[in-house]
């Protein structure tokens, strides 16, 4: 199984901008010692109380500069909130100082207040995707080309550099609606579920969507299936559960709080009930439904379990729920998950 650590840069009470970059390519670091195998970066714009990673490939170039084993994962870009030619220029410069190894997740994300911030009618979002993914395929695979779309119109355009060694980055696409699901095994992706608002059992109905899309496209095999989701790791399943709380619940409210934003400038049905039962969750609630917090041994039971049940190829682990864990004990929870619980599945 594919072992990844989902990063928000977050920015920690106390720290300065420089502290928090700091402490967070310590963990890039460390992880590379270690092992990880992929290390996945957010795109979370306008939100200087939670991350300041706003510029994943900006960042993934430097964690490529300063690593030659670990996987460079983006989760994801929002592609309707980019200009295709940019967007395909810059992931494939990552891919070549990275000497190809991008991995391009990209999806629309739910927030509505970044749309209307950058000027982007949220309504339009399904259809500047699949165009705009459709650009930077062509821009990736072709010496020139032109395109006729509905929001980009390009002719005979070529776009530089290509990927490494001219093999197109692995792409993932995140999947969040019940209709996402099946559309995106029917196109053959990967796809990337989450247990963020979604539990378990939801993102097993999820993933049997998706396998079905797959099927039904005439694909052999399974679909490749990868699940981000709040983990976190102690010596003790009660010294995790204690390190762990404040930061969850801090997670959870903010996740109302965003949502519900969204609810209220969407007007959006999915948003408003999404929104309330966030609302109502509990710490409870989450860490049985949601979040996997325990020792290396509960972790790797429950993880295990999980995979045999639902059938998943990898895992993206938020590591840093809620982003207020002190930088000491995510470098120890992220030491446990490389050293103890992903040997467990090799």
């Amino acid at each position: 199984m594919e072992f990844g650590m989902f990063h928000e840069f977050p920015s920690l009470p106390g720290r300065s901008d420089g502290e928090a970059f700091d402490e967070a390519m310590a963990q890039v670091d460390a992880a590379e010692r270690w092992g990880l195998d992929v290390m996945w970066l957010a795109e979370i714009h306008f939100a200087p109380e939670r991350t300041h990673l706003s510029a994943p490939l900006a960042i993934a170039s430097a964690i490529a500069g300063r690593t030659d084993r670990m996987k460079i994962g983006i989760a994801v870009q929002v592609l309707p909130l980019c200009h295709p030619l940019r967007l395909a220029e810059e992931a494939a410069t990552v891919d070549q100082i990275s000497k190809g190894r991008l991995i391009f997740g990209v999806g629309r994300s739910g927030v509505v207040s970044t749309y209307d911030a950058y000027q982007v009618p949220y309504s339009e979002s399904r259809e500047r995707f699949a165009e705009i993914l459709d650009v930077v395929k062509e821009a990736w695979s072709k010496p020139r080309f032109s395109y006729n779309g509905r929001y980009y119109q390009f002719d005979d355009v070529t776009c530089v550099p290509h990927p490494y060694n001219g093999a197109m980055p692995p792409i993932r696409i995140a999947a969040s609606t019940p209709d996402t699901f099946p559309a995106i095994g029917g196109l053959g992706y990967p796809v990337f579920a989450s247990t963020r608002h979604s539990t378990w059992t939801e993102v097993k109905r999820q993933v049997a969507t998706y396998q079905e899309g797959w099927k039904a496209a005439g694909r052999a095999g399974r679909g490749p299936v990868y699940v981000a989701g709040p983990i976190y790791i102690a010596e003790t399943d009660e010294r995790a559960h204690d390190e762990a709380r404040e930061s969850v619940e801090h997670f959870y409210r903010l996740q109302y709080e965003l949502i519900a934003e969204s609810a209220r400038r969407s007007g959006r049905p999915e948003f408003i009930a999404r929104a309330e039962h966030l609302k109502s969750l509990t710490y409870a609630d989450v860490t049985r439904d949601n979040v996997i917090v325990g020792s290396p041994e509960t972790v790797a039971a429950r993880l295990k379990a999980l995979q045999d049940e639902i059938g998943f190829d990898g895992i993206l682990a938020e590591l840093n729920c809620g982003g207020i864990i002190p930088h000491d004990r995510v470098m120890n929870a992220l030491r446990l998950m490389c050293k103890e619980v992903k040997p467990r599945f090799q």
